[in-house]
């Protein structure tokens, strides 16, 4: 009874969703049981298999590797320049160098790490690095090597060398023997802190005369120890992109002993560089693979993760169980698809036992999904949604569904209203906006008139003030002249000269002023200036003062239009540019002229640009910014009018003078004019 009464104070959506899911709260986790044992055992049962696949890949790689190797040592027994440099002598000659050489050029040919030759009895001759110590006689890696074939056939093998025997062999080679242990979860306790051991795959050929009579060994060999690029094509061939899926990544790993010499392994995250070499393997894969002499195949604990492993023992040429060869991939990616698909297959049969529910759930929902609809509807706005609607959820032929309706229709006026605030609201800032950029540029514009007419009217008064004693001195120095007569007024003819040459340049300041004061008085007729035969011109006059320093002069004439402007006036500003130019590169450097096209955005030809580019020290932020400011200059005898005047004679006619330097890497500055084509509408004041 009181079971029954605490469901009758149950809402009706609670009601409905037990009465319908009870069943499933006892069929479902049987169900999941029986899937989940079934699924592990089966997909087990699967990874075990690929990997055991994968190792024999790894196995039939590694065992061609052996063949290449022992086909290189035979490809060098029987090749003629051997033969030709043994003749009929049995021992290494007297120029061991000239062995030396020779070997290295086989080792380079073949891909080998080291490469030797040994006297019949197997007495160590001579190496690729130099001639054998003589303490050296036949080696225990010969034995081994020459056991199997008896000295008769070509035959490679895997050896482990002792540090001494790898240094009579490869002495280059010995940096990469020395392997710290790494300590390693799981593998087993030892006393070790290095191995020093080298493995390499061994191959020993006999070299035999015309006659078959026995000349001597040819012993070559590859050095498995942090031989990266072979265990990383061991995993390329077994693991190729894409082979595995789900994120899972598969590694390779070669053991001497039970330590990890050559390996794909990382010890920390996924730096290719961090490779696990000097971790062990676990004790129970060592007990199981060396000790047992038994393939391993199954889950196995890696350096810091689980995974599918194949690990198959390595014999030397004497049968000994020296190291083994591993293959594997990361487990966890298809165990989160093992549950995966134990999930998936729940769920169908989940839906299908709940098939039969579906009804009775669809009358409940058309019942408590539109108010519970219309109140998380309702929250959502109060917390700033306001796209938020019951949608078709609520939409149904009954008053609940008549309610629904009329609150999303509600909510639609309320959120057309308050866009359309947002849209008036933004509409009034951008004008704002705009407005205010009017406004500052009219000030601009207004501030820069009002200085120009007082720049204006101080230069004209300027400029007549300094006229009269211009005259005045000019008359009396032509008097001084007459009076002296001619034969005086040589003696001091250098003294006038200089006079007169002052004179001339107060009255080319005086007219600049006159020019920047009144600049319609000195403006011309507008013709269809060509660039190219302007610079022409404007290179003329600065002739004598270019062919004076070791300036080269480079032309980029691209231009196909002309520029709208009075001929005199253009030659007046490409003059002074020039001037500049040459000034700011006193001894040498490159003067580069550039004319092109200018294009609108639609790409219709609009006008011309020109370009005076130097190589001088270039424009500092100080100057850069205050450039085309009245009388600012660097020379000491300029008047700063130049560029100003300049500037004003090309924004007469809409154009426009900019400065800025080089951006090609080089140092220097750039002048760049553009003129129109044909005169605008509205060309701004001069």
């Amino acid at each position: 009874m009181r079971f029954y009464a605490r469901f009758q104070r149950l809402p009706i959506r609670s009601k409905l969703l037990a009465m319908v899911l009870l069943p499933l709260v006892v069929v479902l986790p049987l169900l999941g049981l029986l899937l989940l044992v079934w699924g592990n055992v089966a997909l087990d049962r699967l990874l075990i298999t690929k990997v055991r696949s994968d190792l024999a890949v790894a196995q039939g790689y590694f065992e061609r590797v052996l063949g290449e190797v022992g086909s290189s040592a035979a490809a060098v027994a029987d090749s003629q320049a051997l033969h030709r440099a043994l003749g009929e002598r049995t021992a290494a000659p007297a120029d061991p160098a000239a062995w030396v050489a020779l070997l290295q050029a086989f080792k380079a040919r073949e891909g080998l790490d080291f490469i030797n030759l040994r006297a019949p009895d197997g007495t160590l001759l001579v190496t690729d690095s130099g001639a054998a110590p003589a303490t050296d006689r036949r080696s225990p890696a010969f034995g081994a090597a020459t056991t199997a074939a008896d000295g008769v056939r070509p035959h490679a093998s895997v050896e482990v060398l002792q540090p001494d025997e790898l240094a009579r062999l490869a002495p280059t080679l010995q940096d990469r023997v020395a392997v710290p242990l790494v300590t390693t979860r799981n593998a087993a306790p030892t006393d070790r802190t290095q191995e020093d051991r080298a493995m390499v795959v061994l191959a020993t050929a006999p070299v035999r005369d015309e006659r078959g009579t026995l000349r001597g060994h040819v012993q070559a060999g590859v050095l498995l120890k942090r031989n990266l690029p072979f265990i990383d094509h061991i995993n390329e061939i077994v693991y190729p992109e894409g082979a595995l899926p789900f994120g899972s990544r598969g590694t390779a790993t070669l053991f001497l002993d039970d330590v990890r010499i050559s390996t794909n392994v990382r010890l920390f995250g996924d730096d290719p560089k961090n490779r696990a070499i000097g971790t062990r393997v676990s004790q129970a894969v060592r007990d199981t693979v060396l000790g047992g002499g038994q393939p391993w195949l199954d889950r196995a604990f890696v350096v810091n993760d689980w995974y599918v492993s194949g690990y198959l023992p390595l014999a030397d040429g004497a049968g000994r169980r020296v190291g083994m060869l591993y293959v594997g991939y990361l487990e966890r990616p298809f165990t989160w698809l093992k549950y995966a698909v134990l999930l998936s297959i729940g769920l169908i049969f989940f839906a299908v036992m709940i098939g039969a529910t579906v009804v009775s759930l669809r009358w409940a929902r058309s019942i408590f999904k539109p108010l519970e609809q219309m109140a998380c509807t309702m929250q959502l706005v109060e917390a700033g949604g306001l796209d938020a609607r019951v949608g078709a959820a609520g939409h149904h032929p009954d008053e609940i569904g008549r309610l629904a309706a009329h609150l999303d229709h509600l909510l639609d006026v309320i959120d057309d209203k308050t866009r359309a605030l947002q849209r008036w609201g933004d509409q009034l800032d951008r004008k704002v906006v705009d407005r205010t950029r009017d406004l500052e540029q009219a000030q601009a514009q207004l501030l820069r008139s009002e200085k120009l007419a007082t720049v204006g009217q101080l230069t004209a008064s300027i400029a007549h003030e300094v006229n009269n004693p211009i005259a005045v001195i000019q008359g009396n120095l032509d008097l001084l002249r007459e009076l002296l007569g001619p034969q005086t007024a040589a003696k001091v003819d250098a003294e006038l000269r200089l006079v007169d040459e002052q004179i001339e340049r107060m009255r080319l300041i005086v007219t600049q002023l006159l020019q920047f004061a009144r600049p319609n008085e000195y403006a011309g007729y507008v013709d269809s200036v060509h660039p190219s035969r302007a610079l022409d011109d404007a290179l003329l006059l600065v002739g004598p003062q270019l062919a004076r320093t070791r300036i080269a002069v480079q032309r980029d004439d691209r231009a196909t239009a002309s520029a709208a402007i009075n001929r005199q006036e253009l030659q007046q500003v490409l003059l002074n540019l020039l001037i500049n130019a040459l000034h700011a590169m006193p001894d040498s450097g490159t003067l580069a002229l550039r004319t092109r096209d200018w294009h609108a955005a639609d790409g219709r030809v609009q006008g011309v640009q020109i370009d005076v580019a130097d190589s001088g020290p270039g424009l500092g932020p100080e100057l850069e910014s205050r450039l085309f400011q009245p009388f600012v200059t660097t020379k000491t005898d300029g008047t700063g009018l130049g560029l100003w005047i300049s500037r004003s004679l090309i924004e007469r006619y809409g154009g426009t003078l900019t400065a800025r330097n080089r951006d090609d890497g080089t140092r220097g500055a750039v002048f760049s004019v553009r003129l129109y084509s044909e005169p605008p509408e509205a060309a701004p004041p001069a």
